[in-house]
């Protein structure tokens, strides 16, 4: 699979480089799940974005456990590949 990248700014307003792992749409919203690209350490980030390519945080505690299901799915899909 080739990687997919974008560009987020961090807390001091420098650009992050991040890996795109996979996109999915729930219930009319878009969602991203990320890490930080040639980053070691295993720290995945999610978030909405709109049409624009616009991020958004994610707003509660339900659809944290809605991704956290959808990402282990991913997890189980690609250690059976």
């Amino acid at each position: 699979m080739e990687n997919k990248l974008m560009y987020v700014e961090d807390q001091d307003g420098k650009e992050v480089e991040m890996e795109i792992l996979f996109t999915f749409d729930k219930e009319e919203k878009k969602y991203v799940v990320f890490r930080k690209n040639e980053d070691e350490s295993e720290e995945i980030f999610a978030s909405c974005y709109d049409d624009e390519g616009n991020l958004s945080p994610i707003d509660s505690g339900e659809e944290w456990a809605m991704i956290e299901e959808v990402l282990g799915a991913f997890i189980e899909d690609g250690e059976s590949e």
